[in-house]
């Protein structure tokens, strides 16, 4: 009889055994399960954090391209090419009428050289007529020389003009080419220029568009990836379910091994084991269904990340294939009509540097003109009152100074012909220097010009392309890896394939162990009361404690059980909700 009792023990205990190793085996594939998912989870919120950062310094990019404005640096530089045909034909213009006014000055410069030659004659005819006079030939030397003096003077004038004339045949001819390439290329480079500042304003907003439609997609996905980790708890309930199990299976073998345990018989014992393996069995069952519920609706979650992130690519492809050419960045096709406007800039740069030399020449030269002038004035009346002491001093001479008295007449003259000349030239100098300022405008005069501010939006230009090219290669690679984790995540989060059918063969052995009725066991109740109360302490949820009251109902006696339940009633009503 004892040894029927033993053998019926052992055969017990390595039944629960066996059970419990299948659990563990099931516990243990749970937990390597969910806790590899969770890492993939974790890591694909990273770098979906990572996608929305890469966004954001697209976002920051775009507002920064905004903020400097290319736009409108390139509608400035537009409507200034625009107005640059017309703007060189006033200078040609101005050019032309400077040019006349120096051949009107030149006509009485020649007036004058031609009046010096006179006068040299002249006082040549006087030292000659006079040389048989002492007292006449200092006096005529030093007429010759204050004529030539003045001479030379004329003849800087003149050189003056020369140089003058030069500069504007040399600028007007440069200026004619300017234009001629003006009308050439302005046009189409002011047009290519007009539309790229319109397609930058456009291409901003839809790579804006873009992007916030990748950040809605981005955030659905990373709110969908914090619900499956809040979800993941399956994992983690599961895992417990089956410790508790296991430890069920634990106290019944210590509680038969134990005084109470050896207070029973044979067939009170098969009758409290039928009970602990239908409570097994029920609660593995319960888990099972609500495993292949919960799991299927994480794995469910999950199999949509799939469209998601196909989306989120495919609009990733399109913000770098959105401007077409040059490298996927459309900013980059803005270079070539850009540098093609900076070579007429460079044009415009060079005619405006001739004609401020031009401008700054001619007033320069009116200056020299006017010193020049005032110093003829002075040989003129030197020699006016040379011959006038001359005419005097012949009057005294009586028929000896006749002949000398009649050239020095002509000297008096033909040196007021000179006031004449000089006249028309001071009075032709403001126009002179009227001219030369039409040559080169005042509202010419930027920091740099034209050029300095195209060589500015071209390197903004430049500096927002390749801020925006690198950010959407970030973006492109953090998308990309995305997309790679997610694919990952769903294989190893397939936790139908192997170990649903895991738990489910464990749930079958129980019910096979446990058969069909189960065994009444009330007689028992103060005896297995201890293994009672240690059993529904291991459970941490409702539906564990509901299934256990099931099939082992409360004791009804005064002892710290009813006192138990209730607070583990009220367990449940505080934290079901919170935990699980």
């Amino acid at each position: 009889m004892a040894h029927a009792l033993v053998t019926s023990n052992a055969a017990a205990f390595t039944s629960g055994r066996a059970i419990s190793q299948s659990l563990e085996s099931a516990r243990s594939q749970v937990e390597e399960r969910f806790l590899e998912g969770g890492s993939v989870l974790l890591s694909v919120m990273d770098v979906l954090n990572r996608l929305l950062n890469s966004l954001e310094s697209v976002a920051k990019a775009l507002d920064s391209t905004e903020a400097s404005d290319t736009s409108a640096d390139l509608r400035a530089t537009v409507e200034s090419l625009t107005a640059l045909p017309a703007t060189e034909e006033n200078r040609q213009q101005a050019l032309i009428a400077l040019a006349q006014t120096g051949r009107e000055l030149r006509k009485h410069v020649a007036d004058m050289q031609e009046t010096m030659r006179y006068l040299r004659t002249f006082a040549v005819t006087v030292k000659i007529t006079g040389a048989g006079l002492a007292e006449f030939a200092g006096f005529a030397q030093e007429i010759l020389e204050r004529i030539y003096s003045g001479t030379d003077e004329v003849n800087r004038f003149a050189a003056h003009l020369d140089s003058l004339e030069k500069e504007v045949k040399l600028a007007a001819s440069f200026g004619a080419n300017v234009s001629k390439s003006y009308a050439d290329t302005v046009p189409a480079v002011a047009g290519a220029l007009r539309d790229d500042a319109a397609k930058i304003a456009e291409h901003r907003k839809n790579l804006g568009v873009l992007a916030r439609e990748v950040g809605v997609i981005a955030r659905a996905v990373q709110s969908k990836v914090s619900s499956t980790l809040s979800a993941l708890q399956i994992g983690d309930i599961t895992r417990q379910r089956i410790e508790h199990v296991q430890a069920t299976f634990s106290l019944l073998e210590d509680f038969l091994a134990g005084e109470d345990g050896a207070m029973l018989d044979a067939g009170a014992r098969q009758r409290l084991q039928n009970v602990v393996h239908h409570l097994t069995a029920a609660q593995i069952n319960d888990m099972c269904v609500n495993f292949q519920r919960e799991s299927a609706n994480v794995v469910k979650t999950i199999g949509s990340f799939d469209h998601d992130m196909r989306e989120i690519l495919r609009l990733r492809d399109q913000m770098g294939t959105e401007s077409g050419e040059a490298g996927g960045n459309f900013m980059r096709a803005l270079e070539s009509s850009v540098s093609a406007a900076h070579e007429i800039v460079k044009q415009v740069d060079t005619a405006s540097r001739q004609a401020d030399q031009v401008s700054h020449s001619t007033i320069g030269t009116a200056a020299k003109l006017s010193e020049a002038i005032a110093n003829i004035r002075a040989v003129k009346t030197d020699i006016h009152y040379m011959a006038l002491n001359t005419n005097l001093r012949c009057s005294r001479l009586g028929e000896e100074g006749k002949s000398i008295n009649v050239v020095t007449a002509e000297l008096r003259v033909f040196a007021g012909k000179l006031d004449e000349s000089a006249d028309a030239i001071v009075n032709g100098l403001p126009a002179l220097e009227a001219a030369a300022g039409r040559v080169a405008p005042a509202a010419h005069t930027g920091s740099g010009g034209l050029g300095e501010s195209l060589t500015s939006a071209v390197g903004n230009i430049r500096s927002a392309a390749n801020v925006m090219e690198n950010e959407l290669k970030v973006l492109a690679e953090n998308g990309r890896e995305v997309a790679t984790k997610i694919g990952l995540l769903i294989g190893k989060l397939d936790f139908q394939h192997e170990l649903g059918d895991v738990l489910a063969h464990c749930a079958d052995v129980l019910e096979g162990v446990a058969g069909t009725d189960v065994a009444d066991i009330s007689d028992l109740a103060d005896t297995i009361a201890p293994l009672d109360r240690k059993i529904f302490k291991l459970y941490t949820m409702v539906q564990e404690r509901s299934i256990h009251r099931d099939i082992i109902p409360a004791i009804e006696e005064g002892s710290p059980v009813p006192a138990e339940s209730t607070k583990t009633g009220n367990d449940e009503d505080l934290f079901a909700e919170a935990l699980f």
